[in-house]
């Protein structure tokens, strides 16, 4: 048998075993350090804000260079596909009750992310009736612009 099975403590670390270093709590100055380095976290408002605007102006360069109508509607209504569920899901996970505990967090993301892609299905579903004339490059366009958002900010979040 090897020596890792005849353990007596399945979970002690190696270094443990081996004379290495043990791990030591951090210090008060320690702790309130690294809690002050971990709030850069970006607002989930400023997100969604961001995306509108994008959409907006992805909206008005297809109506500048478009010559169709339907092509600035179709781009608003696309951005509006990333912006309304995405809003929707940012108001439920900043709500006191998805905060209450660990679990109810757990659950809550969950449910919004289920609310939010219904919501953009839904919606995908009804483009077609809402705007005519409906371009769907333009429309798809807009959404993957506004989606790339999310990119950005995870980007400009500091580690």
């Amino acid at each position: 048998m090897s020596d890792r099975q005849l353990r007596s403590d399945p979970w002690a670390d190696d270094a443990d075993e081996a004379g290495g270093a043990a791990i030591e709590p951090l210090t008060r100055e320690q702790a309130q350090a690294l809690l002050a380095g971990s709030s850069h976290t970006v607002s989930p408002w400023r997100v969604i804000a961001v995306q509108a605007a994008i959409g907006v102006l992805a909206a008005t360069v297809a109506w500048l260079f478009g010559t169709a109508g339907g092509l600035f509607w179709s781009a608003l209504y696309g951005a509006a596909v990333v912006v309304v569920p995405g809003a929707l899901m940012a108001r439920g996970m900043t709500s006191k009750l998805s905060s209450v505990s660990p679990g109810a967090s757990a659950v809550s993301v969950m449910l919004w992310s289920l609310v939010k892609i219904g919501v953009s299905i839904v919606m995908l579903m009804l483009a077609s009736r809402l705007v005519q004339p409906l371009s769907w490059p333009a429309l798809l366009a807009t959404m993957v612009l506004c989606m790339l958002t999310y990119w950005f900010a995870l980007l400009k979040r500091k580690p």
